[in-house]
């Protein structure tokens, strides 16, 4: 069976230093692949190549067995990416941001109300994003996701300025979008508790 999401001989260096060498992966509808490794390690940086943002010194990444240097369109339009850094607009209201997010990819037929109750973030939908908490901002970018079709999530420390319920709260949203056929690459320090397979990579 052709892997949804795949990786054949990658090798990535940073200035003079070999973050990974020969790494190769599949990843199916309903599993998770754990990005594993100390700060510095390689893991945002093996992201960033899997969205086409980071040029590999040899090897290739394939969206339904098609590389995706040849499809880039289409595959970012079957990713959302979940960043240290939120990528949302400081000025901008948390409606005005997401409505802004929705004309770039395709989005789902989930009524927003539910997932901004959901995220505990109703009250905030006129304040511009940067009156906001760091954690506040953090579960703007988790509606963002939760808001898109796209059957590929991208998620990097997504427990980043959460709190306890914030980090069960991903855990669950994450468990929910395997369970619905869905894909998610995560690099995270702590512990991931998900009813799924889970391909691990160690860098």
């Amino acid at each position: 069976m052709t892997a949804k999401l795949s990786a054949n001989d990658l090798t990535l260096i940073r200035g003079e230093s070999c973050l990974f060498q020969g790494l190769s992966f599949a990843l199916n509808a309903g599993e998770l692949l754990l990005l594993e490794g100390q700060n510095g390690s390689g893991k945002t940086s093996l992201m960033r190549a899997i969205a086409g943002m980071l040029s590999l010194e040899s090897g290739e990444v394939l969206w339904n067995d098609v590389p995706v240097s040849q499809q880039r369109q289409e595959f970012h339009g079957s990713l959302v990416w979940l960043a240290h850094r939120t990528g949302l607009k400081g000025d901008l209201t948390l409606v005005e941001n997401l409505r802004f997010e929705g004309a770039l990819r395709p989005q789902s037929d989930v009524d927003p109300s539910e997932v901004f109750k959901r995220l505990g973030i109703s009250k905030l939908k006129s304040l511009p994003l940067r009156s906001m908490s760091a954690g506040q901002q953090r579960r703007v970018a988790l509606a963002r996701m939760l808001l898109s079709d796209a059957p590929l999530w991208l998620v990097d420390e997504p427990f980043t300025n959460l709190d306890q319920e914030g980090r069960e709260l991903v855990m669950r949203l994450t468990d929910e979008h395997l369970a619905a056929g869905g894909m998610c690459v995560m690099a995270a320090h702590q512990d991931v508790d998900i009813n799924a397979t889970v391909t691990r990579v160690s860098l």
